[in-house]
């Protein structure tokens, strides 16, 4: 069962466009980028080509004789002639590239050659990136991959475009949602904070209708992780770069939700630490918000890079990581206890990230003055409060009020009521997260 994914529609844009350049998708591991690329290539070309360099290492030779592409193609028939390379009308996918990444050497030559579409994927991309970058720069594009958001959770459960329309709708004009939707999309979106978007698990549930089965398959992806960090981390202390990810539940379930290394291992230093967080990063495993200097635009540049939170990529995962207890509180009951923030938090940070935006916060030192995430408007700032409840929101009103912040007029609050606005506050359901992006692009902030 091939479940529809955001880009479904990047890849048909990608081929009707002229003169496109091979494609680089990237992205952490079992994000769905080779079921997505080999449905895309079967359904669209007479002729698709899959080279796995894990599974058929012997393909990791055909650069041997250089790297034209003609030379290429010589070589890949030399294995196995019954390959069909038809000029415009062939695509030709080199995936796991990241166990060949000498492969991208090739991508120019692809390029200028046209005859054929070429696509390169893997797991960990991220990591050898630095070096496919140097050789193929001006002749290829990229797009990232994640696991699903929350839109195409909505399409397994058989909603269309026209349900996330109507929802949006719903934002933009700041008209409370009916009844029957408001309960209806938080089940769904709870039911999807349990999941998390990985297409294995989302596709154990669609299939059975239930919930058996996927926090195996979750603690498995987790292991997969770490199984990662032993296989690719050469040359690095792979026993911290686990210790930093192990870390990032507990740490989000404090009151203070700033990563700290010294709660890591007794002595650790900053850094000690930084390439190990670096390397998650690069992996796509993990993602991080960074402090604010001052709540101020521009966004870019005025942030402290030694002062950040990190979140899981994907919530499903941070829930499988959660202990017994609050495993059963939370799956059976929707309770969290001393996870809420975290959860709800991470649920955010993903949406905000998968919509494209950077991830930033502020915290001013010696006060309680603190906010969640910040976005902006083509003219205003505009801070995001996560709230697990509907609980006050000081800071948020003392960001909008006070004169020492001229760039903010209006500030976003996601909790766990229906829509609302007021005191220059609009109040969002958690579910309307992934919307928030679109939602600044076309709200008229004179409206507030």
């Amino acid at each position: 069962m091939y479940m529809k994914r955001s880009i479904d529609a990047y890849l048909s844009q990608w081929k009707d466009t002229p003169g496109h350049m091979p494609l680089i998708v990237k992205g952490a591991r079992q994000t769905g980028k080779t079921a997505s690329i080999r449905e895309f290539g079967r359904n669209n070309y007479k002729s698709f080509i899959e080279i796995n360099f894990i599974f058929k290492p012997q393909y990791r030779q055909i650069t041997s004789d250089g790297y034209t592409a003609s030379q290429i193609i010589r070589n890949m028939s030399l294995l196995d002639p019954s390959l069909q390379f038809l000029p415009g009308d062939t695509l030709i996918f080199f995936d796991e590239m990241q166990a060949f990444p000498d492969i991208a050497t090739s991508l120019k030559s692809f390029c200028e050659d046209g005859r054929f579409d070429v696509i390169c994927s893997g797991s960990l991309l991220g990591i050898h990136y630095r070096q496919i970058e140097s050789v193929s720069v001006g002749y290829k594009q990229n797009y990232e991959m994640r696991s699903m958001d929350f839109e195409e959770f909505l399409l397994t459960q058989g909603y269309g475009t026209e349900t996330v329309d109507r929802l949006f709708s719903h934002m933009l004009d700041m008209t409370p949602f009916s009844t029957v939707e408001y309960d209806r999309f938080s089940r769904l979106f709870l039911d999807f904070c349990v999941l998390g978007g990985m297409p294995a698990v989302v596709r154990r549930y669609v299939e059975t209708g239930t919930f058996e089965g996927t926090l195996e398959i979750q603690r498995q992806l987790l292991l997969d992780y770490e199984e990662d960090v032993r296989k690719y981390a050469a040359g690095m202390d792979q026993t911290r770069i686990i210790n930093v990810l192990r870390h990032i539940t507990p740490q989000l379930a404090r009151d203070n939700k700033k990563f700290q290394i010294s709660k890591v291992a007794s002595g650790a230093r900053f850094r000690d630490y930084r390439g190990c967080i670096e390397w998650l990063l690069d992996a796509g495993i993990i993602q991080a918000c960074y402090c604010l200097n001052h709540p101020e635009l521009p966004l870019g540049g005025n942030y402290d890079g030694d002062k950040f939170k990190l979140y899981y990529s994907d919530t499903g995962l941070l829930v499988a990581t959660l202990d017994e207890e609050a495993q059963i509180e939370f799956r059976a009951y929707r309770r969290l206890g001393v996870y809420k923030g975290a959860l709800y938090e991470n649920i955010v940070a993903e949406a905000l990230s998968k919509s494209g935006l950077k991830l930033y916060y502020y915290k001013k030192n010696d006060s309680r003055l603190e906010e969640d995430f910040f976005a902006r408007t083509a003219h205003s700032l505009v801070p995001i409060e996560v709230k697990g409840g509907n609980a006050a929101s000081p800071s948020l009103r003392t960001l909008i009020k006070s004169p020492h912040y001229p760039d903010i007029r209006f500030g976003i609050k996601l909790t766990g009521t229906n829509l609302g606005h007021g005191d220059r506050i609009v109040t969002f359901p958690h579910f309307c997260a992934f919307l928030l992006k679109r939602f600044l692009r076309e709200f008229d902030e004179s409206r507030i």
